[in-house]
């Protein structure tokens, strides 16, 4: 029996769409019988068979997670800005690797080399969701994307909880959230609503640059037992000098500004006048790697705030850094 081409041409177009068909059904039934499956901060649903081995991360703050969770081992790419400063020198102690700079480092919050990442065969990336692109770029190479927002400190809760699933590390997520979560509860709750301070925090950018109700910073303010002046609902607010002395809060809570000391606050001329510029109530968070927001090290500068607030009123100790990161990242006293 003869056929003609097209006969031919219609035959192999029709196994091409069995064999798609039957992927698409292997892929489903793979998603929802998978080991692990977790939601990241976009919503999207990601299902891995087994604990991810290879790990190209590029935001430092979940980086730092990764670190706690004793899962440093996995990592294999890492983001530009953990070379630089400060971050790169504590880096240095938790890691041979970061500090003799043999970690590649295909991008950072600005910019991701696609090739570079491909080419390191990943099993899972970790990125800020924001990076719409490099994500879709990276997805289309079947490799599994874990985007990360954070908008409160109960995100950073979610983080290492999700993190602690897709690289096996449940107990340990476990424990040091536990922790956190028990440290929180250690801070006095005891004051009512009229006795709270009133703190204003002030980003690096300056004395007009704070953080609103719907921020990192609230949830900060609110462990530390402080009330946040700013009314506004803004993560990020620009805010005139004017509004400010409206407020005039008990306290000024600096974000670490290597240009700009509490002294610097206090003897401004445009600030003469405020509360906790007359009593002198200005302080700095000491280090950003220390007071990292955006990772469980929020717990120092909670404690540093309430600390600051109320250190005539309780009894609570002056916070030990050391002491925290030595628990949070799984080191012993002889590991320094």
């Amino acid at each position: 029996m003869r056929y003609s081409g097209f006969t031919y041409g219609l035959f192999f177009l029709l196994c091409a769409e069995i064999v798609l068909i039957g992927c698409d059904g292997n892929t489903s039934e793979q998603k929802q019988s998978a080991a692990i499956q977790v939601t990241d901060f976009r919503g999207k649903k990601l299902a891995l068979d087994k604990p991810a081995e290879k790990v190209v991360c590029l935001i430092e703050s979940a980086l730092s997670g990764i670190y706690m969770l004793g899962k440093q081992d996995k990592v294999i790419g890492i983001p530009g800005d953990v070379y630089r400063g400060e971050t790169w020198q504590r880096y240095s102690e938790l890691d041979v690797r970061i500090r003799e700079k043999s970690l590649p480092t295909p991008g950072n919050w600005d910019f991701v080399s696609l090739e570079q990442v491909v080419s390191l065969e990943p099993d899972l990336v970790i990125i800020w969701s924001s990076q719409a692109q490099a994500i879709e770029n990276i997805e289309r190479f079947d490799i599994p994307v874990y985007a990360v927002m954070m908008h409160s400190l109960e995100d950073v809760f979610k983080e290492i909880e999700d993190l602690g699933k897709l690289l096996d590390a449940e107990n340990r997520a476990g424990e040091i959230l536990g922790f956190t979560k028990d440290q929180l509860k250690t801070i006095a709750h005891d004051q009512t609503a009229e006795s709270f301070k009133t703190a204003y925090f002030m980003w690096a950018q300056g004395i007009n640059e704070t953080s609103g109700q719907n921020s990192t910073v609230q949830g900060l303010l609110r462990y530390a037992g402080v009330k946040n002046v700013c009314d506004l609902h803004d993560e990020h607010a620009t805010i005139n000098i004017e509004k400010l002395h409206d407020w005039d809060p008990d306290m000024i809570v600096m974000w670490y500004n290597e240009k700009l000391d509490p002294a610097d606050v206090i003897e401004n001329p445009l600030l003469q006048g405020l509360k906790a510029v007359r009593e002198k109530q200005v302080y700095e968070l000491p280090s950003a790697f220390d007071c990292d927001f955006w990772t469980l090290k929020f717990l120092y500068p909670v404690q540093l705030i309430h600390f600051w607030a109320y250190a005539n009123q309780d009894t609570t100790a002056k916070p030990d850094p050391e002491k925290l990161l030595r628990v949070l990242y799984n080191q012993s006293q002889s590991d320094e």
